[in-house]
């Protein structure tokens, strides 16, 4: 497979230097392999560890103990998070599933790609996180939901799938399977039917990648992307595997779900949305998720190659369950926008629980600098490494994201202050922007954790709103966005 047209470019060219250290440690005797006793990479693993990412879909940063969850949702994650990286202030920086993931496959804001609501395919002309990998002599390889496609069914065509070499996915994967019915397309646009629960057929088709690659001299980097915790659209539930929604069914629900009613108006005063209704299967799939994490850390191990290889785990958006809009996401409170973050292997292992604010769109060049390649310029994010080190001077106080579809808002987040303003159809660009947004919502999350009372009318935080009004004006600026007017309040944006 050609390597795309930036093999030329900003991330061939800061990638000469790892090249030639590859080419070097390859001709170097001591780093050969041996054999099937235990893969050793010639590359030398000082430069290019290995990178797995696993991705899931829609799951809050609450399913995580490490947050609180009671009910041991995520052991493997909380060990492994806990002795690697993790992320304790962890944001997506666009609470929709294709916006979101054109933001990590490229480390732009969703407004500078083009691509600010479902449908959109990546930029012609952008390098991707898959080309900056294969121009530094990784392997590539996707499997699962990809939701960057140009088509909801059928395969991917080879130009829309962002540099990636190995190829075994869908684009909206909840259109193309079920719960027990996975059907994906490989590089050549076949469909291959896999068996078992969803989660277990992505994973256990990883594993098996995993497998092939292990053995061989070059690095890779593989992006495992599943549709779990996500609902199954066409019956509007959350499918987990047989027998898991009765083990978790009534057993916890996070506070801010204990205390919202439902959105819709024809739910009546449901307390939760649809939460009672669908935490049971919700919790199930995330148990599922969690138990598939563990299986590929035991595969990594059991190749000889968990400490060669950085393991990500995050996800797109999170889940308000119906209590802050109509649907599940395309929100900026913290149950759409927060979402569980770890990193563990070289670079990452002793990192700690990191107390700075961290954003998807800070993830990309994060992965490309633990591997010691370049960042390109077009890149929006910081890397995180520094973090690690307890280097954080210069770290931004503060996270920004945008929301589209549903509504075209923005937002930002202190430690203490969350901020969102809000457009009118009539002030919409047409390219996931607006020229005029007004006041929206304000919450003081040092008292107000669960954003249960919006002071966006209170006279008393005046002074507040203006300090967050201006700091989102320097973040939209910072993104490439033309700066818009920000007018007052409405009388009550949501009910309070």
């Amino acid at each position: 497979m050609e390597k795309g047209p930036f093999a030329s470019s900003a991330c061939a060219r800061a990638n000469a230097s790892v090249s030639s250290q590859m080419i070097a440690a390859a001709l170097d005797p001591n780093t050969a392999g041996d054999g099937w006793d235990r893969p050793r990479y010639a590359h030398g693993m000082s430069q290019s560890p290995n990178v797995v990412v696993f991705f899931t879909d829609q799951q809050r940063w609450d399913a995580s103990g490490l947050h609180g969850n009671p009910l041991e949702l995520m052991p493997n994650f909380d060990r492994l998070a806990s002795g690697g990286t993790h992320g304790r202030y962890s944001f997506t920086c666009q609470p929709v599933c294709g916006p979101a993931r054109a933001c990590f496959q490229t480390g732009q804001y969703a407004t500078t790609t083009g691509a600010w609501h479902n449908g959109k395919t990546l930029p012609a002309n952008t390098p991707t996180l898959a080309e900056c990998f294969e121009a530094a002599g990784y392997r590539t390889g996707y499997i699962g939901k990809w939701h960057l496609g140009s088509k909801d069914h059928g395969p991917v065509p080879p130009a829309e799938r962002g540099g990636y070499r190995d190829w075994l996915a869908a684009n909206i994967l909840e259109f193309t399977s079920d719960a027990y019915r996975t059907t994906l397309y490989d590089e050549d646009g076949s469909p291959v039917e896999l068996p078992g629960y969803r989660v277990d057929a992505v994973a256990d088709a990883a594993i098996r990648y995993l497998h092939r690659r292990a053995a061989e001299s070059d690095p890779f980097f593989l992006f495992v992307s599943f549709i779990e915790p996500h609902h199954q659209n066409h019956v509007d539930d959350y499918p987990p595997p047989v027998g898991y929604r009765a083990r978790y069914a009534g057993r916890w629900t996070p506070p801010d779900l204990a205390s919202l009613p439902s959105f819709n108006a024809h739910e009546g005063t449901a307390v939760g949305g649809s939460a009672q209704k669908h935490l049971g299967g919700y919790w199930g799939m995330v148990k599922r998720l969690d138990e598939a994490l563990g299986r590929l850390q035991e595969a990594l191990i059991s190749l000889g190659i968990d400490d060669e290889t950085i393991v990500l785990f995050t996800s797109d958006h999170g889940c308000h369950f119906k209590t802050r809009n109509g649907e599940y996401k395309r929100s900026g409170h913290e149950s759409s926008i927060r979402v569980p973050t770890g990193l563990w292997g070289p670079g990452f292992d002793g990192g700690g629980d990191l107390s700075q604010l961290v954003s998807l769109i800070d993830l990309p060049p994060t992965l490309l600098d633990a591997a010691g390649i370049e960042a390109p310029s077009t890149m929006q994010g910081r890397s995180i490494l520094p973090l690690t080190r307890g280097e954080a001077r210069g770290w931004p106080a503060e996270i920004f994201a945008q929301t589209s579809e549903a509504g075209i808002d923005r937002v930002v987040r202190t430690h203490r202050w969350k901020y969102i303003v809000a457009s009118d159809p009539a002030d919409q660009d047409g390219a996931g922007g607006a020229s005029r947004y007004a006041e929206a919502f304000l919450y003081d999350l040092e008292h107000d954790p669960y954003e249960l009372t919006n002071l966006v009318t209170s006279r008393a935080h005046a002074e507040v709103r203006g300090a967050m009004r201006e700091r989102l004006l320097r973040r939209m600026r910072e993104a490439g966005e033309a700066e818009p007017e920000i007018v007052p309040p409405r009388a009550d944006p949501n009910g309070g």
